[in-house]
C-alpha cells in the first residue's frame, strides 16, 4: 500500500469515498477547501490506482487533529485505517506537534478500539456532535500525546 499527499484535485473521488463511509458526508469543495487551509495535510492509501482510504489532519502550533478518516468499503479490515493513522503520528510530530486530537461518534466501536490500541485516551464527549438519519449521536474526544 503506497502513502501519498492528497492535494485538491483529489477532491472529487475523496469526497465519493467519504459518502461511502458516512451518513453526513463531506463535498468535494469542502474538501478541496481543508487540503488547501493553513496547517493542513491530507494522506491517501492507494493500490493498484485505487484509493483505499484517506485521511485529513491540521497542525495549528504544537497541537495537530484528525479531521477525518475514510476507508473504502472493500478495504475495512485490512490495515488502511492504522496505517493511516501511524503516518499521521508521524507526520504530526515532525510538524511539531506534541498532540494528536480526534473525534469519533461514540458508537463507532471498530473506530474507537483502533485509537485506543494506538494510544489515544478519551477526553471528552461532545453531545449531539454528528447529523445521522435517525437522530444526532454524540462524539468521545480522543488524544495521542505525541512525545512518548
Amino acid at each position: 500500500m503506497n502513502l501519498e499527499a492528497t492535494t485538491a484535485e483529489d477532491a472529487a473521488a475523496l469526497a465519493e469515498l467519504h459518502a461511502s463511509a458516512f451518513d453526513d458526508a463531506w463535498n468535494a469543495v469542502d474538501i478541496a477547501g481543508l487540503i488547501g487551509g493553513a496547517g493542513a495535510f491530507g494522506l491517501a492509501a492507494r493500490e493498484g490506482g485505487q484509493t483505499a482510504g484517506f485521511v485529513l489532519c491540521r497542525t495549528i502550533v504544537d497541537e495537530s487533529e484528525i479531521l477525518t478518516l475514510a476507508t473504502a468499503p472493500a478495504w475495512r479490515r485490512r490495515g488502511v485505517a492504522r496505517g493511516l493513522v501511524a503516518a499521521v503520528v508521524e507526520s504530526a510530530r515532525a510538524q511539531g506537534a506534541a498532540t494528536l486530537f480526534l473525534e469519533v461518534a461514540e458508537d463507532n466501536q471498530p473506530a474507537i478500539a483502533l485509537y485506543a490500541g494506538m494510544g489515544f485516551e478519551r477526553i471528552g464527549h461532545r453531545a449531539r456532535y454528528y447529523s445521522r438519519p435517525r437522530g444526532p449521536i454524540g462524539a468521545l474526544v480522543m488524544r495521542r500525546d505525541l512525545n512518548r
